[in-house]
Parts: C-alpha cells; structure tokens; sequence
C-alpha cells in the first residue's frame, strides 16, 4: 500500500484532453531526485470480442525536460506540415547525423566478419 501511496504523490499536474474515441493525459510527474518529467497517455476504449467486455488500451511515452525543447520543436514542424501541406525548413542538422549518414549495414556485417574481436 505505501509503494502506491508514492505513486500518487509523485503526480503533481495533469490534464485530461478528450478527442473522439481518445483521451489523452497530460501528467507531470517527478522522479526521487525531484526531478519533473511528462508523460502522455493515449486511452482508448475497446471491446473484448470473445468476452463482449470493455477493456481501456493504454499507450504511453515519457518525456524530459532536457528533451521538452527538441520534441516541441519537431512536433511543431509536423503539425505545419499537414496543416500547410509545406516541409518546414531545417534549422540545424540532427546531432551527429553527419556521423552516422554513410553507415551500409550489409557494409556492417562484412566488417565483423573480417575483423572478429
């Protein structure tokens, strides 16, 4: 019963949005080091086709705040884009991707197997 009682407490906002057949909430949590995170909720509500019961399926992501800036962002640039038909413009290159680009993963495997570790 305590670990449930902590549970609780560690909510400390949350927002209900009701869409259609969806509802989405907003929750602001915080960690054992005080620190705040979100996570949202994607509930929908089904029917058991053996049963014939109602069930609520759950789907959640979290998300913190050192990632808040770059998930607004890209979250922005897709909502322009199907509001506006219009690939939005890049600002800056993804970190790192200028390191990953040329990667050929048949080009991985044949790289293990001349060079066994």
């Amino acid at each position: 019963m305590e670990e449930y009682e902590n549970k609780e407490r560690e909510e400390i906002f949350s927002k209900a949005v009701r869409a259609g057949k969806r509802t989405y909430f907003f929750d602001v949590k915080v960690t054992k080091t005080d620190q705040q995170y979100l996570t949202i909720t994607e509930s929908k509500k089904r029917m058991d086709k053996d049963s014939g019961n109602f069930f609520y399926e759950k789907h959640k992501i979290f998300l913190y705040k050192e990632d808040f800036e770059k998930f607004t962002d890209g979250l922005n640039d897709v909502v322009e884009f199907i509001n506006t038909g219009k690939k939005p413009v890049e600002k800056e290159p993804i970190e790192n991707s200028e390191k990953y680009s040329d990667i050929n993963f048949e080009d991985l495997n044949s790289e293990e197997k001349s060079n066994p570790e």
